[in-house]
């Protein structure tokens, strides 16, 4: 359920009106766009009768009951796109960013090299996995928190804001430095881990899991939301068919109807999906093409000794011939790349 409020009415009014609310037991999540305000109630709304709330309170202009399950995240609720701020990069409304990095970091040299490369390219964003969830127990786990310390180090030397995988909430304490966490595909539906970092004041990136509904992934985000944190960036990473000639299967049509469902910005990660490094650029192509508000990329300085997923790693040169395509495509719908001003 949502109200629209009037034109002009004061913050001590709205939250006068949320507090009365919140008082029957409801969250309320508050969207300020340039021509409205729009209180959303999140919880079981049956209770509550429409007409009486606007007759009641002359701050508002019409109630309308929001029927999707996800309320927060609604474009609905929020018809507005949200910009998320990572950093000083911006994802949303006209800008299109590029994350880009190894799967995981193997050591100082390696993940300053990539770094100083990806950022020389256009990439605005430095990835690297720490912690790194693995279907075997006997593969690669990452480096840890001496990782977390590698990736802070090539931040420090790049000035590129990094993106990382948290695994479970016994670790949000080491992430105070992170710019952005990233939910990975295996924990999008973690909902404890979901809930801390909704109480957290930064920016989240969360993948679509293996198999699951868009309905599902935007459930997701609900929860984060609904703790009070709307820096959220959704990102299509690919599903799990019945085709076996490639890792997943990219769903490029969930960009245009998450863009429809949602207010929160999209991006895509061909290199998970495809598992294929030939795969990558043309798929990143069309990411571009179908309006997605950016890219991750996984890239590495020696694909053939990486320590995980360097079949669907670009080397550096090749990832430097991308984006040169890329800024074109990128420049041709309109959007652009970069930092905030």
């Amino acid at each position: 359920m949502l109200f629209v409020l009037k034109p002009g009415v004061p913050r001590p009014k709205i939250d006068e009106f949320t507090a009365k609310i919140e008082a029957r037991g409801f969250k309320t999540f508050l969207s300020t766009g340039t021509e409205h305000t729009v209180v959303c109630l999140i919880g079981n709304t049956a209770t509550i009768d429409l007409d009486t709330v606007v007759q009641t309170n002359v701050i508002v202009e019409y109630g309308k009951r929001v029927t999707e399950p996800y309320k927060a995240v609604n474009r609905t609720v929020h018809p507005e796109d949200t910009v998320v701020n990572a950093g000083g990069v911006l994802f949303g409304t006209g800008m299109f960013q590029v994350i880009s990095g190894p799967c995981s970091v193997e050591s100082e040299e390696q993940i300053i090299a990539v770094a100083k490369s990806v950022k020389a390219s256009g990439a605005t964003l430095l990835r690297g996995g720490a912690f790194k969830p693995r279907t075997s127990p006997y593969a690669f786990m990452g480096l840890q928190e001496e990782g977390l310390r590698l990736l802070l180090e090539a931040k420090r030397e790049t000035g590129l804001p990094v993106v990382t995988e948290v695994m479970n909430q016994t670790q949000l304490l080491l992430f105070e430095e992170i710019d952005v966490i990233q939910i990975g595909a295996r924990n999008m539906q973690n909902f404890d881990l979901l809930r801390e970092v909704g109480r957290m004041n930064k920016p989240v990136l969360l993948k679509r899991g293996l198999a699951n509904t868009l309905e599902e992934l935007l459930m997701s985000a609900e929860y984060i939301l609904s703790e009070g944190n709307s820096q959220v960036i959704l990102c299509e990473r690919g599903i799990r068919t019945f085709e076996p000639a490639t890792r997943n299967t990219l769903d490029l049509s969930a960009v245009p109807l998450l863009k429809q469902k949602t207010h929160l910005p999209i991006i895509v990660d061909p290199s998970h999906a495809a598992g294929l490094r030939g795969l990558v650029a043309p798929l990143a192509r069309a990411a571009v093409a179908v309006g997605a508000d950016g890219l991750m990329i996984e890239t590495h300085n020696d694909p053939a000794q990486a320590l995980c997923d360097g079949a669907q790693s670009l080397d550096l040169t090749e990832f430097g011939i991308l984006m040169e395509d890329l800024k074109r495509r990128v420049a041709f719908e309109g959007k652009r790349m970069g930092t905030a001003v």
